[in-house]
């Protein structure tokens, strides 16, 4: 029976009573249904371990597979899974074989371990890296624009363009990415697009079929209801001759064909991509058997995909309206919308608010207009707010955690990007207007303590 979304959702959750779970984004959660599905599959891996390592556990994963390459539309042998998107993202960039010359473009607001897994691949091969650099909020249109011009300038250089990471959905500051747009333009220009959608799978509509990326990541424990840690690599035939070992290396290891080894072939029904991440290590792998319960839950009580997607992006909506009108800031969206206009980076299950809480560059710091650590000042439409300087924002940032966790029993991440602090919400079915609302008046009296509580630490 479906359950209405907002209040009554929650009985479905595990959430501690006292707590206010606001920040689904960053790790997601499941309901008590699924656990005891997760339980299940975890008693059978101890009552019989041989069999379910053997046998059970692959036929488990290849079910799982079947309903998730259904969901976004690709076939099942062009779909596998790993733990996590950053797995997933590392494994198809360790895999390709770069020459010198070769480069990948990625965007300023990538994941901060997939660019430092970019770093790390720069260090075991020739390949170059160069960065569209920006600063959100902007425009779908101009982060396309600049894309190709990042691009132009690096073939000027010489330089081959091999491939290009970007996301979905940015994690901070969290709002909607171009990435349609821009797997349109890497396929016109001859680029290898992969697509980091850590926050895709249950949040947005995906159609792969469609949009037909080279390689797509996409954690399903974030907001497809599945236990940690499970996400779903797409790989499409035509580009899984470039896949040839998973991380770390493991059976199904596919030697190049002048080594002389013997490849695996395809084994019941499965090619041999398939096989090659059907075992990779001895870990707990049932939350990848997790999946059928998961989609139970979200068709028969939660009313189905349609029905969770327009509720996250309604509920994000009205989340960052309200928080930004107690703050008396504002919500990131393009510059310059028109009335009626829709904000494209705001078409998520996430909003992203400025916090009154200006950020002093330490240029500025040093030339003795910076004030103290933490100042107030005076805007010029007449409204106060805090000025801090650069170099406390871990320790401005550290507070908010442990105040919202002490005080509040509750977490919102708190950001420094640009000039400002900003901190990101995550809207989901077991959440209502109210719990923002309520929110908003706890990040005020944050605020309004953070200069008495931080301002005159020690630390600082």
């Amino acid at each position: 029976m479906t359950t209405p979304f907002g209040a009554q959702m929650r009985e479905h959750f595990l959430f501690d009573t006292n707590f206010k779970n606001l920040n689904h984004g960053s790790f997601g959660t499941y309901p008590r249904a699924v656990q005891i599905v997760l339980r299940q599959h975890q008693h059978s891996a101890e009552a019989r371990p041989d069999l379910f390592y053997r046998i059970t556990r692959a036929q488990g994963i290849d079910e799982s597979r079947r309903i998730v390459a259904n969901l976004l539309n690709i076939p099942v042998n062009e779909c596998v899974f790993v733990k996590n998107a950053t797995t997933g993202v590392g494994t198809v960039l360790r895999n390709l074989r770069f020459q010198k010359g070769d480069a990948i473009v990625y965007f300023d607001t990538i994941y901060g371990a997939v660019e430092k897994g970019l770093h790390s691949v720069m260090e075991a091969s020739p390949v170059t890296t160069r960065k569209v650099e920006y600063q959100l909020p902007i425009s779908h249109e101009d982060l396309v624009k600049r894309f190709r011009d990042v691009v132009s300038r690096a073939r000027a250089e010489g330089l081959n363009v091999r491939v290009a990471v970007f996301d979905t959905i940015v994690s901070n500051p969290g709002v909607r990415f171009p990435f349609e747009k821009l797997v349109e333009v890497c396929r016109d220009e001859g680029i290898l697009s992969l697509v980091d959608g850590a926050h895709g799978i249950g949040h947005i509509p995906l159609d792969l079929g469609s949009l037909r990326p080279d390689f797509f990541t996409s954690n399903l424990h974030k907001w497809l209801f599945v236990p940690r840690g499970c996400a779903v690599l797409h790989v499409p035939l035509r580009n899984q001759h470039l896949i040839r070992t998973t991380y770390p290396t493991s059976w199904g290891y596919i030697p190049p064909p002048a080594s002389g080894e013997i490849a695996p072939t395809a084994t019941q029904g499965k090619s041999a991509f398939e096989y090659l991440f059907e075992y990779v290590s001895t870990t707990d792998d049932t939350p990848w058997l997790c999946v059928p319960a998961a989609m139970k839950f979200r068709t028969e009580v939660c009313g189905g995909e349609d029905r969770i997607y327009a509720y996250l992006e309604t509920l994000a909506r009205e989340a960052g309206d309200i928080v930004a009108r107690a703050l008396g800031t504002e919500v990131m969206q393009e510059p310059g919308l028109k009335e009626g206009e829709t904000s494209q980076l705001r078409r998520c299950g996430l909003a992203t608010v400025r916090l009154p809480i200006a950020v002093s560059s330490s240029a500025t710091a040093a030339s003795g207009h910076g004030g103290g650590a933490v100042t107030r000042v005076q805007g010029e439409d007449g409204t106060s707010y805090l000025r801090i300087q650069s170099s406390v924002v871990s320790t401005v940032s550290t507070w908010f955690r442990d105040t919202l966790f002490d005080r509040y029993e509750t977490f919102v991440p708190v950001f420094q990007h640009g000039g400002w602090l900003w901190t990101r919400l995550s809207a989901q079915v077991y959440l209502e207007k109210e719990d923002f609302e309520w929110l908003g008046g706890v990040l005020k009296e944050c605020c309004d303590k953070v200069e008495r509580e931080v301002g005159v630490s020690p630390k600082l």
